[in-house]
């Protein structure tokens, strides 16, 4: 499995994935709200723009199996100053769903936000039906924060989120390691 950063190239694979999958990536992919989205935030759902701006607030990864293009990572709304956090959202081919692909490749996700890109915080938000993604935060160990009603507009209405949270002070040598060690401990 690699993780590898999306480019212009991949806009017609991801389209046909995105199509193929367009019931399960609706669960928890959200769009620019009808009356008010920004052509910045409609540009992280588009692959033929790439990562946004010089300070790179979107970094949209592709998951790779075996140099096939299965899924996505997308860390998005990186804010600097202060703050330093992003959030994390993905998906990944119904094909390739329930194999700890996607526990994977967001474990990787976050250790190059902290590491490299040196963010301190990662959130993640999940509608509570979403137990595939429920079930990733639940096996990464990432601490539930709290509960945002009408969060993201997904599927033509405000949907719940449950919001999940992690820290560098929360993992000092990586999300990765931490999943590889509790796994080898089962």
């Amino acid at each position: 499995m690699r993780l590898r950063p999306l480019t212009r190239r991949d806009a017609a694979v991801w389209r046909t994935l995105r199509a193929s999958n367009a019931l399960a990536v609706a669960l928890g992919c959200h769009r620019p709200h009808p009356g008010g989205g920004s052509a910045k935030h409609a540009r992280g759902h588009d692959p033929t723009h790439g990562q946004v701006g010089p300070q790179r607030e979107n970094l949209p990864f592709v998951i790779e199996i075996d140099g096939q293009f299965v899924g996505q990572v997308n860390v998005s709304n990186v804010v600097r100053g202060s703050a330093q956090f992003a959030s994390i959202g993905y998906w990944i081919d119904r094909a390739h769903a329930g194999q700890g692909i996607t526990t994977r490749a967001v474990a990787m996700a976050i250790d190059h936000c902290f590491f490299e890109v040196k963010l301190h915080r990662i959130e993640i938000a999940i509608r509570p039906e979403n137990t595939a993604s429920l079930r990733i935060v639940e096996k990464l160990q990432i601490p539930y924060v709290g509960f945002a009603p009408r969060y993201l507009h997904i599927d033509g209405d405000w949907r719940d989120h449950k919001i999940f949270a992690i820290t560098r002070e929360d993992v000092p040598i990586g999300v990765v390691h931490r999943l590889d060690s509790h796994q080898s401990h089962q």
